[in-house]
């Protein structure tokens, strides 16, 4: 009874579009049908879908031409539509109950990428876009994860040590520099990813550049192993 008037009060709304549904904490019809969900065969670098019969550790022609430094990397769908909405509403328009749903997703798409041991460490945002934005949406990504599919969630395991700039229409060779030296180990934090396999969690994957960075990092820390898990992959850039 209580359900009943809790959805007559706040009935079941799309993650994405916001129109009435059925079902809690889904996708419309319409949203569904428009998300592209990566699936089947994947890149063992980024997640995308791989054409043709792949193998496990076969890699799309970007991580091919650009190898990435993780091992392994998965993602949910592709950054436009609905998935985008999502995002956007995470990072800027202050949902962050959405970051429940968007992990379960991510959880699904890593696969057993994840145990109990797994340290995972969200990208990191500098100082002056925390006081901005109140909350790093990556953090609450990397927290919920660890709710459903378990690990040990460092929050602060990574630092921006300076305000990259907006990478929005910069070329990958030139986001690739705007992060150089950018993220560093947490000093007080390194003994935590020392020998562990680490998971890097984000919103968004673009060319890599960040994630890049913070791979470096995590090694530099001494991590055994470093994966990276993000929400949706954006359309490669040459």
């Amino acid at each position: 009874m209580a359900r009943k008037l809790v959805h007559l009060a706040y009935p079941p709304r799309c993650l994405s579009c916001g129109v009435e549904t059925g079902t809690d904490h889904m996708l419309c019809q319409t949203c569904w049908s428009e998300t592209h969900f990566f699936a089947g065969s994947v890149c063992n670098g980024c997640g995308v879908p791989l054409q043709g019969q792949a193998e496990a550790g076969d890699l799309c022609e970007s991580c091919h031409t650009h190898p990435v430094l993780w091992s392994q990397g998965r993602s949910v769908g592709l950054y436009e539509g609905p998935l985008r909405r999502m995002v956007l509403a995470l990072k800027h328009g202050d949902r962050q109950d959405i970051a429940r749903h968007m992990a379960r997703w991510m959880g699904s798409a890593g696969g057993g990428m994840i145990t109990a041991e797994t340290v995972l460490v969200p990208v990191p945002l500098h100082w002056s876009r925390m006081i901005r934005r109140r909350y790093n949406q990556s953090v609450l990504l990397a927290q919920a994860l660890a709710r459903t599919t378990g690990g040990v969630v460092v929050p602060d395991g990574l630092q921006r040590k300076r305000a990259t700039k907006s990478q929005k229409d910069m070329r990958r060779d030139e986001r690739f520099e705007n992060q150089r030296s950018a993220i560093r180990p947490h000093p007080r934090r390194s003994a935590l990813l020392r020998d562990r396999k680490v998971v890097l969690v984000d919103d968004v994957m673009t060319t890599g550049a960040t994630l890049s960075a913070c791979t470096e990092a995590c090694f530099a820390a001494g991590a055994k192993t470093v994966s990276v898990l993000v929400f949706a992959r954006v359309a490669r850039l040459a």
